[in-house]
């Protein structure tokens, strides 16, 4: 059997995942990070996208986040999360539209558009749509 360490992935709105985990894969403000068992303590910001968590067994579970924080500490891993959502709830029709509709505020010249928010919106929208093209892959589907 695997070495497990506890992990957490909670939101606003609820307590997404908990149990022992043999790896979480996450993007942190520097890159992507490999937490097992035995890594450094660490806290670090989260970016927009994909949260893979091996469970114990090896079965592996993806998590959206639009952001939030990533702590590890000896003997658990925490994600305080902005938003959380299984990979195979989120929906793709829907994060098609929020794409285009952040991508026709960008191209607005008028003034009327805060920028930074329609830039946090397509980054959301496109890793949105990086996580739901990793769920195809993993199920072998394109």
């Amino acid at each position: 059997m695997a070495i497990t360490v506890h992990c957490d992935i909670v939101s606003a709105e609820e307590n997404l995942f908990s149990g022992l985990v043999e790896r979480v894969v996450a993007r942190g403000a520097q890159g992507e990070l490999g937490i097992e068992p035995g890594h450094a303590a660490l806290l670090t910001p989260l970016i927009p996208g994909t949260v893979r968590v091996v469970r114990q067994g090896g079965a592996e579970e993806i998590v959206y986040v639009s952001g939030g924080y990533l702590e590890v500490q000896p003997n658990s891993v925490t994600i305080l999360a902005d938003t959380a959502v299984r990979a195979d709830n989120l929906d793709e029709a829907a994060a098609l539209e929020a794409k285009r509709q952040a991508e026709l505020a960008m191209e607005n010249k008028s003034g009327e558009v805060d920028y930074t928010l329609a830039l946090a919106q397509l980054a959301e929208a496109v890793a949105q749509l990086r996580t739901i093209q990793q769920i195809r892959e993993k199920l072998g589907k394109r």
